[in-house]
Parts: C-alpha cells; sequence; structure tokens
C-alpha cells in the first residue's frame, strides 16, 4: 500500500507537467517537436508582436493592425485560431519564441546572421529604411538630396535615427543641425505631428510609419531616404521548418489577395481624416436635415441634442454613406461589432435613424461604464473620448492619471494628458495600462472639436424643439 500511495502523487505531477508544457506552447513535446502539425492539432497559432501603429493595437474596443490583420489572414489559412501575445522590445519578442511562448514573430524583425542560427526568417518581407520627413507645402522647397541637409536643423530621438544622422553628417563632411530630442513624453510619431504642423521643419522615421501618417497629414513628403536597404522578416524558431515554409507559402500566394490589399489600403493608403464642410446654414437654425431625430433621441440620455449634433458632423460630416479607414459606418460611425452589440439592424447602417438610435444606446452604456466620473457634466467629455477610442483606453488613461497624482475625475488638463502618452511606450506598458499603445492624440482633438462646434452652436442655435 506505502508503494502506491508514493506512486499516484508522482504519475500526478508527471501529468501535470506535460500539462503545462504544453498549454505554455513549448517548443518541445515528448517527440521533441512543435511545429505545423501540432499548431493544427491545437487548433491555435499563437503569434507573438509588439503594440504600435503599424502593428497591433486595440481601437474601439477592436484588435486592429497591419501586421494583426496579416497574422489573422494566415492563420484562417492553416484553419487555426489566432491568438495575439505582446512583447515589450523585440529582444523580448525573440526571448518569447525561443522559450515556447509563441509561434511565429509577425514584426518587421531585422534580418541579421547573429539570428540565423537560432530562428528561420520567413512569411511577410519587406524592405525598410529611414526616410526624412518635410512638408510640401513649406515655407522652403522640400530637399530631395541629402547634401542639401547641411546646414537644416534635424529633430531626432536617440537611438538608430540619431545615430543614422551622425553617422550621415561625418559622411557629408559636417554641418547637419542635429536636435536631439530627450524626454520620455516625446515620441517619433510626435516629432512627425510637430512637422506636419510646422512646428519643426525635418525628423526621421522608418519609411513604414512615415507612409502610415501620411494618411493622417497629407501635407507631409517622404520621399528622401537617408539609410540603406534593411531587409526585415517574420521569423519561426529553428525547429518549425514546416511553420516556416507554410508562412513563406501564404506570403506568396497572399500578396496578390483582395484581402491583402485591402489591409495595405486600410493603414498606408486611405486618409484618417474626415473632410468637413457645412451643409446647411446656421443661420437658418437648422444644424443638419437630421436635427429632428438629435431631438428625438438626445432625451433619452439627457444631452443637449446640439451635443449629438456636433458629435455626428465630427464623425460622418453628416454623410450616411460614410465608411471610415476601420470600417465604422454611417451617420454616427459605429464600429460593425458595437453596431450590433447596440441591435442596430444588419443592412442598414445607413439610415440616419437606426444609426443614431444605435448611438444613443452606446452613448448610455459607456455612462453607466463611467459613473465613478461624479460630475455628469464633466462625464460628458469621458464619454465622447470613449466612442472615440473604445473604454478600455480611457480606463488605462484614467488609471495613469491617478498614478501620476492627477484629478481623474477631471478630463482638462488631467486625464487628457494621459490619453496622449498612451502612444509612448513607457506608459502604453506601464502595468496600470491593460490596453496597450494608441494614437491618443485623435481622441483629445476629438473632444475638443465637438465641445468647441457644442459652443458654437449653443450661440447660434435655439434649444427648443
Amino acid at each position: 500500500m506505502a508503494v502506491r500511495r508514493f506512486i499516484l502523487p508522482v504519475f500526478l505531477i508527471i501529468l501535470f507537467s506535460v500539462l503545462a508544457c504544453r498549454h505554455r506552447h513549448h517548443p518541445t513535446e515528448k517527440a521533441g517537436v512543435y511545429d505545423l502539425a501540432q499548431i493544427k492539432d491545437s487548433g491555435e497559432l499563437v503569434v507573438l508582436t509588439l503594440y504600435s501603429s503599424t502593428t497591433y493595437f486595440i481601437y474601439r474596443g477592436q484588435e486592429m493592425g497591419f501586421q494583426y490583420e496579416l497574422s489573422e489572414q494566415f492563420a484562417k489559412s492553416l484553419g487555426v485560431k489566432l491568438r495575439i501575445e505582446v512583447a515589450r522590445n523585440v529582444p523580448e519578442l525573440i526571448k518569447k519564441l525561443l522559450a515556447g511562448e509563441g509561434d511565429l514573430i509577425a514584426y518587421n524583425l531585422p534580418i541579421t546572421k547573429e539570428l540565423k542560427d537560432s530562428l528561420i526568417y520567413c512569411g511577410e518581407e519587406v524592405i525598410t529604411h529611414q526616410v526624412i520627413v518635410q512638408r510640401n507645402n513649406g515655407k522652403t522647397k522640400p530637399i530631395t538630396d541629402v547634401t542639401e541637409l547641411i546646414g537644416k536643423d534635424v529633430y531626432v530621438k536617440p537611438g538608430k535615427y540619431y545615430d543614422r544622422l551622425v553617422n550621415l553628417n561625418s559622411e557629408l563632411g559636417g554641418g547637419i543641425q542635429i536636435h536631439k530630442v530627450t524626454g520620455d513624453s516625446i515620441t517619433t510619431e510626435d516629432l512627425i505631428t510637430q512637422v506636419a504642423q510646422g512646428k519643426i521643419p525635418y525628423t526621421v522615421a522608418d519609411n513604414d510609419l512615415a507612409k502610415l501618417n501620411t494618411t493622417y497629414y497629407p501635407n507631409l513628403n517622404i520621399k528622401l531616404s537617408i539609410s540603406f536597404d534593411q531587409r526585415a522578416s517574420w521569423a519561426v524558431r529553428k525547429d518549425c521548418p514546416q511553420l516556416a515554409a507554410a508562412a513563406d507559402k501564404w506570403h506568396e500566394d497572399n500578396m496578390t489577395s483582395p484581402a491583402y490589399s485591402a489591409s495595405m489600403k486600410r493603414y498606408f493608403e486611405i486618409s484618417k481624416a474626415v473632410p468637413h464642410s457645412p451643409i446647411l446654414s446656421l443661420r437658418e437654425g437648422k444644424i443638419s436635415h437630421y436635427d429632428k431625430l438629435f431631438k428625438k433621441y438626445a432625451k433619452e440620455i439627457d444631452w443637449d441634442w446640439r451635443l449629438l449634433a456636433s458629435l455626428a458632423y465630427t464623425e460622418s460630416n453628416f454623410d450616411t454613406t460614410a465608411v471610415s479607414w476601420a470600417g465604422a459606418k454611417g451617420l454616427m460611425q459605429l464600429m460593425p461589432q458595437t453596431a450590433r452589440a447596440m441591435g442596430l439592424p444588419p443592412g442598414k447602417e445607413q439610415n440616419p435613424e437606426e444609426s443614431i438610435k444605435a448611438a444613443v444606446k452606446y452613448i448610455a452604456s459607456t455612462d453607466r461604464s463611467l459613473r465613478m466620473i461624479p460630475d455628469k457634466q464633466e462625464r460628458i467629455k469621458f464619454i465622447l473620448a470613449s466612442y472615440n477610442a473604445g473604454l478600455g483606453h480611457i480606463y488605462d488613461a484614467i488609471a495613469l492619471a491617478d498614478k501620476y497624482g492627477k484629478n481623474k475625475n477631471v478630463w482638462d488638463n488631467n486625464v487628457e494628458n494621459y490619453i496622449l502618452l498612451k502612444s509612448n511606450e513607457e506608459y502604453f506598458t506601464d502595468p496600470v495600462c491593460k490596453n496597450g499603445y494608441f494614437r491618443g492624440i485623435e481622441t483629445y482633438n476629438f473632444v475638443k472639436d465637438i465641445m468647441s462646434r457644442y459652443e458654437s452652436y449653443k450661440k447660434k442655435i435655439k434649444s427648443s424643439d
């Protein structure tokens, strides 16, 4: 009996250990392999990536990003589900892959001799290079040759962009006025924005990041390259040749697919800005053709109808056929998932009343989720921010404001500052943040624009029905 009592616990320990290894996606199973066949058996592809505007992020509660969409297309081709695991940086990506915490890295990983001993580069492959970001319609003509950088002020963050400029400056014999921008609250995308706004003349970015930002700022010029081409690719472990071969075949076949083309357009070509122009004359006492509907449904959430109208104008310019780069549709630009959850009937996204009705229902739901903001008027700003960003990012900004000693119940100059900082790695990787990277400047401006227009409407349009 004593022997049996001893054997059973040891057997259970071994069994649990094997199951734990499988659960962690450990690369070495009993057969010594965790390749394509095992992934298909598990029904799940675990993809490792980083948060960024070009790879993976959450927008209005929905997973998005160019690398995310390609990963989803690849997983679908294998007949398995996709699970995303996010690392903090490239070294951690590689560490997690080699430790078996994921099957594949979906990120523009630089192809180097040092990593070829432990990784197989495969799948999505791109050529990256660094470019000068400048304006097309500035006071000075865009430069077209690196020699023209002599005497110019270029603002960059410390790191690879700064190092490349220093080397280029040496190659040219000196003269480039290189400004190293320190401070954790400034990102490369912030510097690109400053170029677009005319606050600084030049900065440097990778071509894919620069290209994405031209969809927000069409006045940018990113034609001048200042570095050699660098090949970059996805990667798997060395002991996963079947997965690597499948990724290569998928990439070759997928390059010309409608899904791939749609993803390229969504992130790197389609304008992210809504063109705005007034439709009706405010002097006639009308804001839009849908004023009666705004008045009808604003009562359900105890909002001023002019505020609801301001939200609609910012979202769609009162265009019921509008479809955003992210797939939001209709007058109130609800994401498909949100529209379904709020009861908007399929095929009715362009119906103005159905769109407003669903949006008001969503606003009411968001209001309930933000009841911790005691002041009702102040809460409206948080609701608007959530409408634009998704509730998760606003919760993150509230948590950051609280952590850094700001008033978590006040939007202006408090929580809004931290939605801006959600594009900065130091902040979006903070333990209090649960939703990762977010391009907060859009939400920051969104709230300000709506509230400013609402004040204008109040002055020009009577509130009476």
